[in-house]
């Protein structure tokens, strides 16, 4: 089927044989198991669905950790002075406030230092560290950065500077000679390892810090944090991830964490916390500091527990993300989406030299969700390119970064599956869009690009005991998607248009009751067209979604996309 949006839909093929062993082996009933076998859980995750499963430190034996816990140990005995370099995005800040909570708690000295967007650029350099340490530290501990930095790091060892980097993103040999790398993606001898954001690998480090030095340290207090920058991140919802979700939205409460709750109180929320308020809500204002030059906001509120500066700071950053809504909108209406439509290339690559630099990741991801297609944004950075990409499941783009410096097409650079950054120089910028077309032609050649959809649902089914089998399958993010039902014959009988941009509306099937639907970001695209005027019967592409709203449950539907 082809939508209006002109995307292809296909029903989901599953094994009925594997649907019905999962049934008799697990009591499970027909959706359950149909959704359990297109995701291809394994034992261990449908074990998860009717039952709690604890936390273990995975990596309490590994190499790595273990040869920096030494290195640390050294340090804290001798109690030389500690620096903690974050990247400034929530995975950065959240890594970086596990670090200083630790730290607070002990009475070790350090300081903690966010890179500002622009005059600093990405990670660890060699200029950046000429300048910490002036600050005399006698170790750097690198976190969500830090495996590409070679020069910097040799710079720390001609100065006698020890180094730790934890890390996730893509690394190549030979690695940095840092005193200690902790990056799964090293050696993989485990796929579900590389799922791991910084901040979770963090707070793995910290919890064998804390039970080989018999620290008091509640570092439990602070796992909203690893759930957050897992989230923020768009690390797999699958496996250990999915684990700590579950965990953490069932125990955590969030008159314990003040920063948290002072955004909640802002907003005047009384629920408990949901991966969709981690993600779309309290993500993007912890982000906005590092987007708009206070990159070090997001560490001062997540590691203070002084009331003042919890106000102060969660007040600034969301009058910044405020701020970095009306500049993105503003971006957008700048963007020739029919353009970029026309082009019809593989990997989406959009220059303007003026954009805000804080800015063209969130633009890439708004354009990689309107044409499901990876998408690279560039614009112009004092005497460079700066740009950023965001890509689909189908297409690690963080692989993709080694292969351009290879073959000098991009001067640094570096990510993760599904997200990267680089600078190139501009009369590189045809050499990147030909080398990366013909990439992604050849890598996923065999591979079939369409959208899937569970199954087809019927508007009867959709009730509240629905949702709860639904949601034994939660929570739900980047490979753990809410399911995607088609729904037929409907008729769009109401609409309200929201913040200029949603359109909730409410669809009427052939028989029983109406159904709240919401769009997001739809309004000048062709599926906001049809939902403002299209009278006749249509079918649509939607997600179930449970509003919790002053403890009252509602369900509506979050629509995907429209069929004729």
């Amino acid at each position: 089927m082809i939508s209006i949006s002109e995307l292809k839909w296909e029903k989901q093929k599953v094994n009925k044989n594997l649907v019905e062993k999962v049934k008799q082996d697990y009591g499970l009933g027909d959706i359950l198991s149909h959704l359990i076998v297109s995701r291809n859980y394994d034992t261990s995750e449908i074990y998860g669905i009717n039952n709690n499963q604890k936390i273990t430190n995975i990596f309490k034996d590994d190499y790595d950790y273990q040869k920096a816990s030494l290195v640390l140990l050294d340090i804290i005995k001798k109690n030389e002075n500690i620096c903690i370099l974050g990247d400034y995005d929530v995975d950065g800040s959240c890594a970086t406030s596990l670090l200083v909570r630790y730290f607070n708690h002990i009475n070790q000295q350090h300081f903690f230092y966010i890179p500002d967007r622009i005059n600093d650029g990405y990670g660890a350099s060699k200029k950046l560290f000429q300048k910490l340490i002036l600050k005399k530290p006698k170790l750097i501990i690198m976190v969500d950065c830090g495996s590409t930095s070679y020069e910097a790091i040799e710079y720390l060892n001609q100065q006698n500077i020890k180094s730790i980097i934890i890390d996730h993103h893509e690394i190549n040999r030979p690695y940095p000679k840092s005193d200690a790398v902790i990056n799964p993606k090293k050696k993989i001898t485990n796929k579900e390892h590389t799922f791991l954001c910084a901040a979770t690998l963090t707070y793995f480090f910290i919890d064998i810090m804390v039970k080989k030095s018999k620290s008091s340290f509640k570092l439990y207090n602070f796992f909203i944090y690893v759930l957050l920058a897992t989230i923020c991140d768009v690390m797999p919802l699958r496996k250990i991830n999915k684990t700590i979700a579950r965990n953490v939205i069932d125990n955590f409460n969030i008159k314990n964490n003040r920063a948290l709750s002072q955004i909640f109180d802002h907003y005047k929320l009384k629920k408990k916390i949901t991966v969709e308020d981690l993600g779309f809500l309290i993500g993007p204002i912890i982000n906005a500091g590092g987007r708009l030059n206070h990159s070090k906001y997001g560490v001062e509120l997540l590691s203070s527990d002084n009331l003042e500066i919890i106000k102060d700071r969660s007040i600034k950053l969301i009058d910044l993300n405020n701020n970095r809504k009306k500049i993105e909108q503003n971006i957008l209406a700048e963007i020739d989406f029919k353009r970029i439509k026309n082009e019809n290339k593989n990997v989406i690559i959009y220059y303007k030299k003026n954009l805000n630099e804080g800015l063209i990741g969130i633009i890439a991801s708004r354009l990689k969700d309107h044409f499901n297609k990876p998408s690279i944004v560039i614009t112009k950075s004092n005497n460079t390119l700066k740009a950023s990409a965001r890509s689909t499941s189908l297409y690690n783009i963080g692989k993709l970064m080694k292969s351009l410096i290879d073959n000098n097409i991009i001067e640094n650079g570096g990510g993760h599956n599904m997200a990267a950054g680089f600078t190139i120089k501009k009369n590189n910028m045809k050499l990147l869009d030909n080398f990366i077309q013909n990439d992604y032609s050849k890598k996923l050649l065999n591979i079939e690009n369409s959208n899937k959809y569970d199954m087809e649902l019927s508007t009867s089914a959709i009730n509240t005991k629905f949702m709860r089998e639904i949601n034994k399958l939660g929570p739900f993010g980047n490979y753990n998607y809410l399911p995607i039902f088609l729904i037929k014959n409907v008729k769009i009988i109401r609409f309200d248009i929201i913040n200029n941009k949603h359109i909730s509306a409410i669809i009427k099937p052939e028989t029983g009751t109406s159904i709240k639907t919401i769009c997001y970001n739809c309004l000048n695209s062709k599926i906001g067209e049809y939902l403002l005027s299209y009278k006749k019967k249509i079918n649509i592409i939607a997600q179930l979604h449970e509003n919790i709203w002053n403890n009252k449950k509602t369900i509506q539907l979050n629509i995907r996309d429209l069929i004729l």
